[in-house]
């Protein structure tokens, strides 16, 4: 009775240290850049670059690059086409395949006033070119759509939320995630911003939970230096 008594703690104990050790147990991180660069009355430039890990600074999970070419139809609507490359870790606390994505993208941006609430409309398509390892090719198309609402506190800082639906095209159940968040941009000066937040990401079978921490770089070269 009492090696019954000790195997069975023993493998509740195993199966305790084990579930902390799954990745919807941790608190990841994201440390993001995210710029904007206006290159004429209507055309400017979009970059991004963005490191996220399983952890707060450990257990890589992807990096990805983003490079796009904006066009404003007006303040309220503008497009944005572009290209981003990815690497990622599949798995958390164990050895996984490595990924690897190259992708076209084409957003559509249309922004609208509630109020005191500013309001932002993304619509992307992503055709997205991946590679795992060095057998397995494939090719997805995915959409996505993304809300997003910030409310000024003050001159320097606002609060903002979002929530974005990823559709894989290529499956016959094409859910496949949702992030939802909210958290807190601060204007430094009229170039930086720095964003603080919290976001779930919702998968078919589990929850993941991530912090952001962010640089949001806007330049405007369209300005003459004196």
């Amino acid at each position: 009775m009492k090696k019954l008594g000790f195997l069975l703690c023993f493998a509740i104990c195993s199966y305790s240290i084990q579930a902390q050790k799954s990745a919807e147990y941790q608190l990841g991180t994201w440390y993001m850049y995210n710029g904007s660069h206006k290159l004429s009355e209507k055309y400017s430039l979009k970059t991004m670059a963005h490191f996220r890990y399983f952890e707060l600074a450990s257990e890589f999970q992807q990096e990805i690059y983003r490079l796009g070419i904006n066009y404003a139809f007006n303040p309220k609507t503008n497009l944005t086409l572009g290209v981003s490359y990815s690497t990622g870790d599949l798995a958390y606390d164990t050895s996984s395949i490595d990924l690897y994505e190259s992708r076209f993208y084409e957003d559509l941006n249309l922004k609208s006033i509630w109020g005191k609430f500013n309001a932002r409309h993304r619509f992307r398509l992503e055709q997205r070119f991946i590679h795992k390892n060095i057998t397995v090719d494939q090719f997805q198309n995915w959409l996505r759509y993304d809300l997003n609402v910030s409310y000024p506190l003050s001159n320097n800082w606002s609060v903002y939320a979002f929530n974005e639906i990823f559709l894989n095209l290529n499956r016959s159940k094409t859910f496949a995630q949702n992030w939802t968040g909210a958290g807190f941009i601060y204007k430094l000066n009229k170039n930086i911003k720095l964003k603080t937040g919290y976001f779930q990401i919702k998968l078919p079978n589990t929850v993941l939970k991530r912090l952001q921490l962010g640089v949001i770089l806007n330049t405007d070269f369209t300005k003459k230096t004196k």
